[in-house]
């Protein structure tokens, strides 16, 4: 250790101080990433590429040829991090130890979701002003830059053509600027966008984070996510304060977060309000996400994007409401299609939740679905995107 590194300093030792305390469970995969994340952090330690005050006064001027300089020579950054593992095998955690213990001056740790809608916001502001034939990647990349010298990115993955199609050019440039990347993510650089098309095209941007930020694999051996909601009671009712509380419960030991932060999920040039979210757990009350006027598509975009929904109140159902208990038959039947995981609290057990009028029947298979996404067979099958 260098003689300036504080002792009990980064990743590593707050991943040995939850062994410890009994929060975590050793686990040697876990630990091994965890070194590799504590050389990062001394390879990071006050790093920031920015220039100095007297760049920043020079103005807009400066900025242009600061950023003419870049494309030809490159800053000498650090290597970052891509951290590729199956669900539930502790990479979040991992890098939120890292991120929190980071001393860069400027950082951001985002999920990748979030990271891609913003860029897709800041690119449509620019053209808006600038019109479409001028380039927003130069501009986006300085943003980006100036807000963090190091980047986490949380659940890094690649399914839209037109992130593609931005993607290489926006990394290239963060590059340039000598940004740190960490990410973690389910699927190897090789297999980003695997299977689709227009992939060919892609194949550079690969090529360039192997470039810049080093692969480890974590081959921890059992899901640590999975085991937590196994855990669980998932069904609670009535749906009163004890209810409430252990919904709360359940959200802090999924997330390790009391609250979440709300989030957006573009579709198709809208978005879905999310009230809260975190570490792939999502809490909606019942009237969010069915006394709303959402569809499928919607509900598909919920259901692919978090693992764990978490949903407060559900209602007796019949024929007075019936448009909500529709769309909440659509929800569920999606939510078990993607073996999406369910905490809830609800005025009844399934059986007895929707039990007269004439389409009682109809939701004869719902409550069996409900029923059995209780089971410990369900909770255990990995979560399809």
């Amino acid at each position: 250790m260098d003689a300036d590194t504080p002792p009990n300093s980064g990743p590593l030792p707050a991943y040995r101080a939850r062994i410890a305390e009994g929060v975590l469970n050793a686990d040697p995969a876990q630990a091994q990433a965890a070194e590799v994340l504590q050389d990062l952090w001394r390879r990071t330690r006050h790093y920031d590429p920015k220039p100095g005050a007297a760049a920043e006064e020079a103005g807009l001027l400066s900025r242009f040829f600061r950023r003419k300089a870049m494309e030809e020579a490159p800053p000498d950054a650090p290597h970052g991090l891509y951290l590729v593992g199956e669900v539930g095998r502790g990479k979040s955690m991992l890098m939120d130890m890292f991120f929190a213990t980071a001393e860069v001056p400027r950082k951001q740790r985002l999920h990748f979701h979030q990271f891609m809608q913003q860029c897709h916001r800041r690119i449509h502001a620019w053209k808006k002003q600038h019109g479409d034939t001028s380039d927003p990647i130069p501009p986006l990349a300085d943003a980006i830059a100036d807000d963090g010298a190091l980047l986490c990115f949380d659940e890094f993955q690649v399914h839209d053509i037109v992130d593609a199609m931005i993607l290489g050019r926006l990394f290239e440039a963060l590059f340039q600027r000598g940004t740190v990347v960490v990410a973690t993510s389910n699927t190897a650089p090789d297999d980003l966008f695997k299977g689709k098309p227009g992939r060919d095209a892609f194949l550079p941007f690969i090529a360039l984070i192997k470039r810049h930020i080093d692969v480890v694999y974590l081959d921890a051996a059992r899901d640590y996510r999975r085991e937590r909601i196994r855990g669980l009671p998932t069904w609670h009712a009535p749906a009163d304060a004890r209810a409430e509380r252990a919904l709360d419960a359940a959200f802090a030991d999924l997330t390790g977060a009391a609250h979440g932060k709300p989030e957006r999920l573009g579709l198709l040039g809208r978005s879905i309000e999310v009230p809260q979210a975190a570490r792939g757990v999502a809490r909606f009350d019942f009237d969010a996400l069915c006394g709303k006027p959402l569809g499928p598509a919607d509900y598909l975009a919920i259901a692919t994007h978090f693992h764990t929904l978490v949903i407060d109140g559900i209602p007796r159902l019949g024929p007075e409401n019936f448009d909500r208990a529709r769309r909440f038959i659509t929800l569920i039947d999606t939510l078990y299609e993607h073996r999406c995981k369910l905490v809830a609290s609800a005025e009844a057990t399934p059986d007895v939740l929707y039990e007269r009028g004439e389409n009682a029947a109809m939701f004869e298979r719902t409550a069996s679905r409900l029923t059995e996404m209780q089971s410990q067979e369900y909770l255990a099958l990995p979560h399809l995107t």
